[in-house]
């Protein structure tokens, strides 16, 4: 199965990208402004971009300030069964982020647009765990 993976270096401790992933206000502040965020294993997270996108993912694991992993279970058909997996590492910079969309059935023209966006959501959350200012979608 196709995978899209990108790997952080971010000058951030683990807590605060951890944060960044799990929280409302972190998601808000590098993906959508349009969320709302379970906090335990088995509830569901839903992230919404205007009408153009309508995603539900059921929290699969939360190892805290390590790892996060959702399953969509509504999206785009091709989005439904992928997993999404956040994976936090200590280095001698602050941390390092491994996040891979993974699960895909092929790689199509949807899945090249989406590691595109991906790209700019990553540079996005690394620019908020280090700012604290990313670039996340906005209904407005």
């Amino acid at each position: 199965m196709a995978a899209i993976k990108h790997l952080l270096i971010i000058k951030g401790s683990p807590e605060k990208v951890y944060s960044a992933i799990t929280t409302k206000s972190g998601i808000a502040s590098w993906w959508t402004d349009e969320t709302e965020i379970g906090n335990n294993v088995g509830e569901i997270n839903v992230f919404d971009f205007g009408e153009r996108y309508h995603n539900e993912m059921k929290i699969i694991n939360l190892i805290p300030e390590k790892r996060v992993e959702w399953e969509c279970i509504v999206g785009d058909k091709e989005w439904i069964g992928t997993k999404f997996i956040f994976e936090i590492e200590e280095n001698e910079n602050g941390s390092a982020l491994k996040f891979a969309h993974a699960n895909w059935g092929e790689e199509t023209d949807f899945f090249a647009s989406c590691n595109y966006q991906w790209g700019y959501y990553m540079t996005s959350l690394k620019q908020y765990c280090e700012t604290g200012f990313g670039t996340p979608f906005r209904n407005e």
